[in-house]
């Protein structure tokens, strides 16, 4: 009985040992999230020709947390009285996906369905950085949206493409939203 006692005290020593040497996933990206932190800090500081800042931050109404960064591309009053998509709508957008240091990890363009470099999908089944943008964008909208690495793919990554904590950044355009009309 002591034997067994010792046995397992031993197992379970050397497992806790084990563990403190292990690298958490935490430190494993350690010099990946300090080389996005660093650009996200460029990208923010970044002023237009007014010296107003490139980009204005968005929050969520459900989420005061989940924070992006947009800088749009087209004259917004132009699209002030356009639709707006909701949670639960549909939307036609166009877009090009890339991590910080522009590699390509996706594309709209690639897409011939429902119609040429459009893809067609339900805001909600986004990720959150996605809803937060398309929320706030206008049919017509086109923007440059930076998605921070904790309302995008988090901790855990999306495939081989796009590693845990990863910054993410998108050239997007709200072209409309499926089967939604506004009433006169």
């Amino acid at each position: 009985m002591k034997k067994l006692s010792n046995i397992l005290l031993a197992a379970i020593a050397s497992l806790l040992l084990t563990s403190c040497f292990e690298d958490t996933e935490w430190e494993k990206y350690e010099d990946w999230r300090n080389e996005q932190d660093e650009w996200l800090k460029s990208e923010l500081a970044k002023r237009d020709e007014s010296g107003a800042s490139y980009y204005e931050a968005y929050t969520a109404s459900f989420d005061k947390n989940a924070v992006i960064y947009m800088h749009f591309h087209n004259d917004r009053e132009a699209t002030k009285g356009n639709l707006m998509p909701l949670y639960t709508s549909t939307v036609d957008v166009k877009y090009h996906g890339r991590l910080y240091n522009d590699v390509a990890f996706d594309s709209s363009y690639l897409s011939t369905s429902p119609a040429d470099s459009v893809t067609r999908f339900q805001t909600s089944g986004v990720i959150t950085g996605w809803v937060v943008a398309l929320l706030n964008m206008h049919v017509g909208d086109s923007a440059t949206v930076i998605i921070p690495w904790n309302v995008g793919y988090g901790e855990s990554g999306s495939g081989s493409a796009i590693l845990p904590y990863s910054h993410l950044v998108f050239d997007m355009k709200l072209t409309d939203i499926y089967k939604y009309e506004a009433k006169p």
